[in-house]
């Protein structure tokens, strides 16, 4: 059983670029996305994954997550089952002090929004944060992809 461990922060400008190692486009779907658990379909450039997650623990900083890469076509096909509202965005690398963030720069229903992750070893272990970070949006369920896909960005303010 594989456990997730991460916080989540909004992005205070875009300094994360130049410091980026790598970037990608994401579209993701969601299978379903349940309260307590999500199965999501991922299309990251050219590969596909399926995602099944469980139900935050800790207030938002860890669940269990099993990923497992599926052919691309399979995961374009499996986008058209997935529920309306799809998730597009760029992700970029930064390291950092010993830790990868992964900013997701937001797309469509949810343009302006820059949010970063970074994966944790265990739930007390101490992060140093680059100057791009702002505030701390762990266990916030409005800034889950799940729910920004519901309930996008560029609604929050109406």
């Amino acid at each position: 059983m594989a456990i997730e461990i991460e916080r989540k922060f909004l992005v205070l400008n875009d300094s994360y670029k130049q410091e980026s190692f790598s970037h990608s486009h994401i579209r993701q779907g969601y299978i379903t996305s349940e309260r307590g658990r999500t199965v999501r379909v991922r299309i990251r450039d050219e590969r596909a994954y399926l995602t099944i997650k469980g139900p935050s623990m800790d207030g938002g900083l860890s669940r269990d997550e099993f990923e497992y890469e599926i052919p691309l076509e399979d995961g374009e096909k499996l986008m058209f089952l997935c529920e309306p509202g799809i998730i597009d965005k760029n992700r970029w690398l930064v390291e950092y002090d010993h830790h990868t963030f992964e900013i997701d720069e937001f797309f469509g229903e949810n343009a302006g929004l820059v949010m970063a992750e970074v994966e944790l070893s265990s739930v007390d272990e101490s992060v140093k944060m680059p100057d791009f970070i702002g505030k701390e949006v762990t266990g916030d369920r409005r800034y889950y992809n799940s729910q920004l896909r519901k309930n996008p960005y560029q609604l929050w303010g109406k």
